[in-house]
């Protein structure tokens, strides 16, 4: 089966396993993988992360004189929705040059176009610098199988630089923001809905500080790619019933933060802004992931997808964070792309699709970038 066929054929296989993140159920997808990497050469830990659920991490290669390349990639995906599907969400349909089904673009398909690349390399990576594969599960709740393995010592090798197949359309990404997601709790004192004068409304105070959050500025000097980060309210919620003052109220904010603004930085300021009276819990803190644009693997794989992509790519970032905010940590920073043929506007979609053109070119693109790392 040739390569472009057989990432196809992956993608749907692993498709139509429901790795829906709650519960997720990542272990059948990951043994499935495992499997297949075995027969390459590939050695395979399995690390487990609750019922279920399991991370996996291959490798392959013996040189000592360079150090691997990673790829990685999380198996969990997103639920479904309310709205109702036109197309199956798990049987791996194709249409008009689009596969359909939940997790094509974010991201089992990056996954499967890296897994067919690497097919037949076998004997040639197993004398080579070699691949560090890490499929995690838990990523779209916040990188929780990426962090399990950063925290446990010894799990995570290293590495020279991180490819990561979440989808861009193939376009190669220098970075992406961080999350910084937040808990603003207001306190009051509850009381009968018809004695309001006896109590102490949480849900007013709520209101002061929304107008707060609202017209907030960051200080910090913008990214030169990034720009400035972002603040949105999520969520509010509040009281118990309609006929008792609300003596709490939770207020969830997300920040999309950049290299230049820190998060404790963030935290303080957010504290002045609303008062000391309002309590800040810390939901996720997950950091920007940058590399400069002149460094020579970045320059190596823009000079592979220019071809590739019909145009020279520019030094862009993602919106989104990804499993790279944990890994790259523990790995010690090294170069990092994101770039996967995903289609990044269907992710968390109805009807989700991915380009089977687009996985077609990752396979391609994958097979040089690999080849020209380990020089086989």
């Amino acid at each position: 089966m040739k390569k472009n066929q057989k990432a196809i054929e992956i993608t749907k296989s692993i498709v139509r396993m429901n790795t829906i993140n709650p519960p997720g159920d990542e272990r059948q997808c990951a043994e499935f993988l495992g499997n297949l990497l075995e027969e390459e050469g590939f050695s395979v830990e399995y690390h487990e992360m609750g019922f279920n659920r399991a991370n996996l991490i291959a490798r392959i290669g013996e040189s000592k004189e360079k150090l691997p390349l990673c790829f990685t990639g999380h198996l969990d995906t997103v639920p479904l929705g309310a709205a109702e599907w036109k197309k199956s969400a798990f049987d791996g349909e194709t249409d008009s040059g689009k596969l359909f089904g939940r997790g094509t673009s974010d991201m089992k398909s990056g996954i499967a176009a890296f897994v067919a690349a690497i097919s037949g390399l076998g004997k040639k990576l197993s004398r080579s610098p070699g691949l560090e594969l890490v499929f995690t599960a838990g990523e779209e709740t916040g990188c929780e199988g990426a962090f399990h393995l950063a925290k446990k010592p010894g799990v995570l090798g290293r590495v020279g630089a991180v490819l990561v197949g979440e989808p861009t359309a193939n376009y190669p990404m220098v970075g992406h923001k961080g999350a910084y997601w937040l808990k603003a709790k207001t306190h009051g004192i509850t009381a009968h809905g018809s004695m309001p004068d006896r109590g102490v409304n949480a849900a007013y105070k709520a209101a002061r500080v929304l107008t707060a959050l609202e017209k907030f500025k960051f200080c910090n000097d913008p990214h030169k790619l990034m720009g400035q980060a972002t603040l949105n309210v999520g969520t509010v919620s509040g009281g118990l019933n309609i006929n008792s003052v609300p003596d709490e109220t939770t207020i969830g904010v997300d920040i999309r933060s950049v290299p230049t603004s820190p998060h404790y930085e963030i935290k303080k300021a957010l504290e002045r802004v609303v008062g000391e009276d309002v309590t800040i819990e810390t939901m996720l803190d997950v950091d920007s992931v940058f590399t400069e644009p002149s460094d020579p693997w970045i320059q190596d794989i823009f000079q592979i997808m220019a071809p590739i992509l019909g145009e020279n790519p520019l030094a862009k970032t993602a919106t989104y964070f990804t499993d790279a905010a944990a890994l790259n940590e523990a790995y010690g920073h090294p170069p990092t792309i994101i770039m996967g043929p995903g289609q990044p506007e269907m992710a968390h979609q109805t009807n989700e699709y991915c380009v089977m053109g687009e996985v077609e070119k990752a396979v391609a693109a994958y097979e040089e970038i690999i080849c020209k790392w380990c020089q086989i």
